[in-house]
């Protein structure tokens, strides 16, 4: 059985150990101090009013997300966590999966002045401070069939140690079993001009996705400014693609490659008064460009967000938001953020059912591509959650080879989720 097999199985076989301890410990007095199960069942659906480009494609898709939870802490405050996440598509049988979000130790305890933490198993981390990109953010996976906002991710198996204290917090990171990325199959909306494989994935490294990966990163705030300094060497997160292979054999699945790279990454946020000013840049070196020629490179995402409070004399805040991302490979990169602008509004009403809704455009310097993207949230009762998010791609440009199979599937999505 293959590694990626064996992840699978173990999802599957955690899934059912935490219902089935679930279930036991509501039967029985448990020897834990304190348990939770949270979670949350959605409903989900998303509408495609454009004709798709390819045979297959729906212009429909609807599901079912079961994302439930349990913690279990005993007398000292050590304490379990394990989170699966399941999904049904009715369109895309890529979208239908089961991963472990989280499943992890949780142990701490005192050093001098000094504080600990250690978290071993599978777990989900999250790095930056900016709005339309996380650069610097590596630790995980993006579970890129989800959102194609790359903001959900896969659950990672790693040891994480933090260290505290009036000088900082220093993270350590040993990680271990690379994901490949997800990605939209031949019948998935939202999918590039080629057909990613998902089961043939190779590597640089001989240990493949058993390397270890290893990972630091220090935060500390002054004053006003608030810093995160983070180097990482180990297995990229983004795959590169054999595109002579594609030429090659029009029409054909895209193997991924995942090369051995070094990423070293700065975060700030300044605070003054109103503002927030951000700054995410990275050096990359071991990663191959677009044309398969390997690059060392930079890239930044810098910016800033402005706050107005009690809007027209109400409880409400509008912000504003303007970002740069800059890659210097430029029309050899190989992400969307070459060269992009991105101006967006968050307006919050700060009421009862936290009531939020933000818009983003983004626009492509180099090859006139234009996005258009809404989010709205709402709190319907204790339980229930509303959440809709639309993506029109109002203009692809001609020599956007990255995005251009995407100019008839701009959508509506919305989400019904009960939270329990």
């Amino acid at each position: 059985m293959s590694a990626r097999a064996l992840f699978r199985s173990a999802v599957w076989t955690a899934a059912c150990t935490c219902f089935a301890l679930t279930a036991r410990e509501a039967r029985a007095e448990s020897e834990f101090a304190y348990e939770e199960v949270s979670g949350r069942i959605g409903i989900e659906t998303r509408v495609f009013p454009e004709s798709a480009l390819h045979p297959g494609q729906a212009s429909h898709s609807a599901g079912v997300v079961l994302h439930p939870k349990l913690y279990l802490e005993d007398a000292d405050g050590k304490s379990v966590t394990v989170a699966p996440f399941f999904r049904y598509d009715s369109a895309d049988p890529r979208r239908t999966k089961a991963d472990l979000r989280e499943a992890f130790v949780l142990l701490f305890g005192e050093a001098g002045n000094n504080e600990w933490e250690l978290r071993v198993g599978i777990d989900q981390v999250f790095w930056g401070v900016a709005e339309s990109r996380h650069l610097v953010d590596i630790i995980n996976q993006v579970d890129l069939i989800e959102n194609p906002n790359e903001e959900i991710k896969l659950g990672q198996p790693m040891a994480h140690l933090t260290w505290s204290g009036d000088w900082g917090v220093l993270e350590l990171f040993g990680l271990s079993f690379h994901r490949p990325r997800t990605f939209p199959g031949a019948d998935g909306r939202l999918r590039a001009v080629f057909i990613i494989d998902d089961e043939h994935v190779t590597y640089e490294s001989a240990a493949e996705e058993r390397h270890l990966d290893l990972a630091v990163r220090y935060t500390h705030s002054f004053g006003l400014v608030d810093v995160g300094l983070s180097a990482f060497d180990g297995t990229n997160r983004e795959p590169t693609f054999c595109l002579p292979c594609l030429l090659a054999n029009p029409g054909s699945a895209l193997p991924q490659h995942y090369e051995q790279i070094r990423q070293f990454g700065l975060d700030s946020q300044i605070t003054v008064d109103a503002w927030l000013l951000k700054l995410e840049a990275i050096r990359r070196t071991g990663f191959r460009n677009l044309f398969d020629v390997e690059e060392n490179y930079s890239a930044f995402v810098v910016g800033g967000e402005y706050a107005f409070y009690s809007v027209w004399d109400s409880p409400a805040d509008l912000s504003v938001l303007a970002e740069w991302n800059y890659d210097e490979r430029e029309e050899r990169a190989t992400n969307v953020f070459q060269n992009d602008i991105f101006l967006g509004a968050r307006y919050a009403w700060n009421d009862v059912q936290s009531t939020d809704v933000t818009i983003g455009l983004l626009e492509d310097v180099d090859f006139g591509t234009r996005t258009l993207s809404l989010e709205f949230n709402r709190r319907l009762t204790d339980n229930w959650v509303l959440n809709v998010e639309a993506t029109a791609f109002l203009k692809i440009g001609e020599e956007d080879f990255l995005q251009r199979d995407l100019k008839n599937d701009s959508f509506v999505g919305a989400n019904l989720s009960y939270n329990y």
